[in-house]
């Protein structure tokens, strides 16, 4: 008996169904300076480093986490991909960087096309957000690793600053002003505790509609990790934005320590921030304190503005004509706790 590929459980023509499934979500990120075509062994990028005196290219990687068994779950694969795009560029975009193209990667066990065409979709929405190509990507099919209708995310993003404007927060100081940005929800991080406690803690359904949330379960848990590009990169280009923190897995308490100089300390009043009702149910039913909360969650807040008092009106005033939210959090303190939080 002669033995084909497909008997290992690898379809080559389910792969060719997929690239032409996806093609036209691709094809609408991408900018002039795309000179490769979908299909390639590699993606091509022409790089205009638009008047920088020194251009400095700025990478990224990172997964959406367990948020991916939602996904399974729910059987909805169009929003995943969005947030394996946010993710990745609001890393970069903390050291000032406007985000130029974004590949993917997919492992799966069976190849199922238009499942994988919903996430590329997604993908390509979170491109388009970001103001970022994706020019290339790839899906392996890999029979026995992994269990049946489950599959892996994997994000990669380059984008360019100019040296002399990296934001670097070596130039934080005492009295410096804290700014939040509202998060979307929970964006990617902590979903381990949060099927634990949804799951084997109360033991509920993800259709169940429940007081103070729009809509489903399922549906506020898979809400797409929100992209700041807009409006974080424009105030970067007009103020001198001095730390930016993006609020992902540890919370408060691990991320924002990571832009302070030694000696200082941010100090944030959380009274400030408008909690979504989503964290206040976990609270209650994880029974969980509120330092475990803010180690774990963003709690409402996915990226961290530091700027000077000085410029302080000035920035308020932009946001607020750009119809931003935002939270007057705190400031800048002498101190070497990384952060305390009243």
């Amino acid at each position: 008996m002669s033995l084909t590929y497909k008997d290992s459980g690898v379809d080559k023509e389910a792969g060719y169904k997929q690239v032409e499934l996806i093609k036209k979500s691709i094809k609408k990120t991408h900018s002039e300076n795309v000179l490769s075509n979908i299909g390639g062994f590699s993606g091509l990028f022409k790089l205009d480093s638009g008047g920088m005196k020194e251009p400095v290219l700025v990478s990224g990687t990172d997964g959406v986490g367990t948020k991916l068994k939602l996904a399974f779950m729910t059987d909805r694969h169009d929003t995943i991909g969005e947030d394996l795009v946010a993710m990745c560029v609001n890393d970069i975009l903390c050291q000032g960087a406007k985000p130029l193209f974004f590949l993917d990667y997919i492992g799966t066990g069976k190849l199922k096309p238009e499942k994988m065409a919903q996430v590329v979709e997604g993908v390509s929405n979170g491109c388009i957000k970001a103001g970022c190509s994706l020019i290339g990507g790839e899906t392996a099919e890999m029979p026995g690793f992994y269990k049946d209708g489950e599959y892996d995310l994997a994000g990669f993003c380059v984008g360019l600053v100019d040296k002399g404007k990296i934001i670097d927060g070596k130039d934080i100081e005492e009295d410096d002003v804290i700014l939040g940005l509202p998060s979307s929800g929970i964006h990617s991080n902590g979903y381990s505790l949060v099927r634990k406690i949804v799951f084997e803690k109360e033991n509920m359904d993800l259709n169940e509609k429940i007081d103070g949330l729009e809509g489903t379960l399922g549906e506020e848990l898979l809400k797409p990790t929100r992209i700041y590009i807009d409006p974080v990169l424009d105030l970067s280009k007009r103020f001198d934005i001095k730390g930016l923190v993006h609020i992902t897995g540890g919370g408060f308490y691990e991320n924002i320590p990571r832009v302070l100089p030694q000696g200082l300390t941010g100090h944030i009043d959380t009274t400030k921030i408008d909690t979504p009702h989503i964290f206040n149910l976990l609270k209650k039913w994880g029974n969980m304190d509120e330092k475990e909360m803010y180690s774990t969650f963003n709690m409402g807040v996915g990226m961290i503005m530091i700027v000077k008092k000085e410029d302080l009106e000035d920035v308020e005033n932009f946001l607020k004509e750009k119809e931003e939210k935002f939270y007057k959090l705190g400031k800048i303190k002498k101190g070497n706790e990384g952060v305390v939080l009243c």
